[in-house]
């Protein structure tokens, strides 16, 4: 008989949850009163401009963003519709493509990070001590790690290289 999850690890799960809906609701929140599209655009400009050549085939920018495939045609279409990013025929695979990052999407990219980073701190850093954050992360990379699905790249936070 397979075992079921303790009346902690539910609580754990419900709590996981809400925590994460409440808190992007806020940040979303957040960027849109500074001005900002939403996050799911950030996360993509960041995940292009991340890559070493400023592209990523969409399948692979999907694939970072863990989003569904249907979502991220519909966010590559409104990235080019703003000159944001570009797409681009794949040399190779005629029937590939490639989206580009734009010098206009790195700019987004750039000043959406000050107000995500705000948000951050305000919704997560002014909550948790550095200690308690770490402890965090650790417990949050042990069940990201049980998935059966790929395992997640690792996040690297600095003052000039900005994350999700």
């Amino acid at each position: 008989m397979k075992r079921k999850p303790s009346t902690e690890a539910t609580s754990a799960w419900i709590r996981l949850m809400r925590v994460q809906s409440r808190v992007l609701d806020c940040v979303e929140q957040d960027l849109k009163k500074a001005g900002f599209p939403p996050l799911a655009w950030y996360d993509a400009l960041l995940e292009l401009s991340r890559a070493p050549s400023g592209e990523l085939r969409p399948v692979e920018l999907e694939r970072q963003m863990l989003i569904p495939q249907y979502s991220t045609s519909r966010l590559i279409d409104r990235l080019v519709d703003e000159g944001l990013a570009s797409r681009r025929e794949c040399k190779i695979d005629k029937r590939g493509q490639f989206v580009e990052i734009t010098e206009a999407g790195r700019e987004l990219q750039k000043r959406m990070w000050g107000a995500y980073s705000a948000a951050i701190e305000k919704y997560v850093g002014s909550k948790l001590s550095d200690a308690d954050a770490v402890k965090l992360s650790g417990l949050l990379d042990r069940l990201g790690c049980s998935c059966g699905e790929m395992k997640l790249p690792p996040i690297h936070v600095n003052e000039t290289t900005p994350s999700r």
